[in-house]
């Protein structure tokens, strides 16, 4: 049996079933290119590899409020493909993220950096942290012991610096 476009999201939805936002990328970036991916089956063994991240990092983010009171929040990072170079992403802080968001988000940077003039991968990640009603200083906090477990996975032949978006303070 010769393998599909189909084929490609059956076997994203048999490893990831749990995963929603990630499986609804794969299908619409599939179906966009199932003309393309029909004409050559070397493209459905390429998406099949591109559809799989190099590193998922999930860890935890201890940080303390104004109050005193310790808080713990879930961090994420993912990375695709780093054929062209180092990872390229950012990060979003948000109570919905999650590891599906942040690979929905990492896989579309992927094929944003293909098309760029840039030689990048492509990444993205983030934090349940919410920073509405935050104070600067405990937005502060949370993003100093964010930073101290994401920068030893850094560099320019790893990945790059991200840009931070969240409660519209933090743009770059």
């Amino acid at each position: 049996m010769s393998k599909t476009a189909g084929s490609i999201v059956e076997a994203a939805l048999k490893r990831d079933p749990h995963e929603v936002e990630f499986i609804q990328c794969v299908q619409e970036i599939v179906h966009a290119l199932e003309r393309v991916i029909a004409k050559n089956a070397n493209y459905v063994n390429m998406m099949e590899r591109l559809l799989e991240p190099e590193r998922m990092i999930v860890f935890r983010v201890p940080w303390v409020d104004d109050r005193g009171e310790a808080h713990v929040n879930r961090g994420f990072r993912v990375q695709f493909n780093q054929t062209l170079g180092p990872c390229r992403g950012g990060l979003r802080f948000h109570p919905s993220m999650n590891l599906s968001i942040a690979k929905f988000l990492g896989f579309q940077q992927t094929l944003r950096s293909a098309l760029s003039p840039y030689k990048l991968g492509g990444a993205a990640g983030g934090s349940d942290f919410d920073p509405k009603g935050k104070s600067d200083n405990e937005i502060m906090r949370f993003c100093q012991s964010f930073m101290d477990e994401l920068y030893r996975y850094l560099g320019p032949d790893k990945l790059l610096g991200p840009s931070v978006r969240g409660d519209g303070c933090w743009y770059s």
